[in-house]
């Protein structure tokens, strides 16, 4: 068994990380700024602090054998947030780590690294275009990444697409309600392209691998994504009729409504970022053959079946979510001019 510090444990993805690592009997330290407000908090040490703060790293690599980096600013954050803590974060981490004798830092980063591209499957060895600053962050935290790899530390980098499951929220949190209360959704345009989707699981399977797996085997870049995903009508469609008030998924206009969705972002009225409303109405979806022959990943979900266990879990803890918004994955994004949608489909 090893010990595991998790950065942003107190997230999405951290929560179910830690989850999934006492599971397995590891001893795990959650790092973030937030608190840890979780029945686990008795069986993990915890950190509440930020990860740049570097009078706190001692004790939070104090006796650590593997470090996950899934802490983060995600893009609703101001711009000078996303890069100082997601850069000049990763780089202080990676410093304290090596001074530490740490054996693997795992960085989580996004396939947002991608920008918006013009073909598909996307591989790890194609070109890195950055979206706005959380895109060009996200880049540039993999460089500092690339440095300390070339340095001789055992660095995994993985880019998964947009996970779901248990505890996430944020922007799916549109699709969860208007199911639940019975409304159609619309997609931009026809909804029939292809979009690869994450259920957590799978990632949680992907990190512990790259924690277990021979060093010369892991120490790369990987895409992680589900195995089995077809479009995005198919995937949203499965939830509304998981919710079971024969609603269906409406195709907007993609032009139209992208040009509308630009002006509510520059006026701060909407709640989907560029990267979002531009790639959604394209195909999106990595090669995952890397991870596969590397890693050994084998992800179990497809997003049909993701996304309604995810919508299963939102139904089950409707009540203790409230109507509290913010930028993180674990609480609805502020809907702006976009809470208007119910009342039109």
């Amino acid at each position: 068994m090893a010990t595991y510090l998790v950065t942003g444990g107190a997230g999405f993805l951290g929560i179910n990380l830690v989850r999934h690592l006492l599971g397995q009997g590891h001893t795990v330290r959650s790092f973030d700024v937030a608190p840890f407000d979780y029945p686990e908090a008795g069986d993990i040490s915890i950190i509440q602090g930020d990860i740049r703060d570097l009078d706190l790293h001692a004790r939070a690599f104090e006796g650590v054998d593997i470090v996950v980096h899934c802490a983060a600013a995600l893009p609703l954050c101001a711009p000078d947030e996303i890069m100082s803590t997601d850069v000049e974060g990763t780089r202080r981490l990676l410093r304290s780590a090596a001074a530490a004798g740490v054996a693997r830092f795992i960085h989580i980063s996004s396939t947002a690294v991608y920008g918006i591209p013009g073909h598909h499957p996307l591989f790890e060895d194609d070109p890195l275009v950055g979206v706005g600053p959380y895109g060009a962050a996200k880049i540039a935290a993999e460089e500092v990444c690339a440095e300390f790899r070339a340095d001789g530390m055992c660095v995994p980098v993985l880019r998964p697409k947009s996970f779901v499951g248990p505890e996430r929220l944020g922007a799916f949190e549109l699709l969860y309600d208007f199911a639940h209360d019975g409304h159609n959704f619309p997609v931009l345009g026809r909804g029939d392209n292809l979009y690869q989707l994450l259920d957590v699981d799978d990632l949680c399977q992907a990190i512990t691998q790259c924690a277990t797996g021979a060093p010369a085997d892991v120490n790369d870049v990987f895409n992680i994504g589900a195995e089995r995903f077809g479009t995005l009508r198919q995937g949203f469609q499965a939830v509304l009729d998981r919710a079971g008030h024969g609603k269906r998924v409406i195709g907007l206009p993609a032009a139209p409504a992208i040009w509308t969705l630009r002006a509510l972002e520059a006026v701060k009225l909407s709640p989907l970022y560029k990267w979002i409303y531009e790639t959604a109405a394209r195909d999106s979806y990595v090669s995952i053959d890397r991870a596969k022959a590397r890693l050994g990943y084998a992800p179990q979900y497809s997003n049909e079946e993701a996304l309604v266990r995810n919508y299963e879990w939102y139904v089950a803890n409707r009540d203790r979510i409230g109507k509290a918004a913010g930028v993180t994955h674990r609480v609805p994004w502020k809907r702006g001019a976009l809470a208007l949608a119910r009342y039109i489909f």
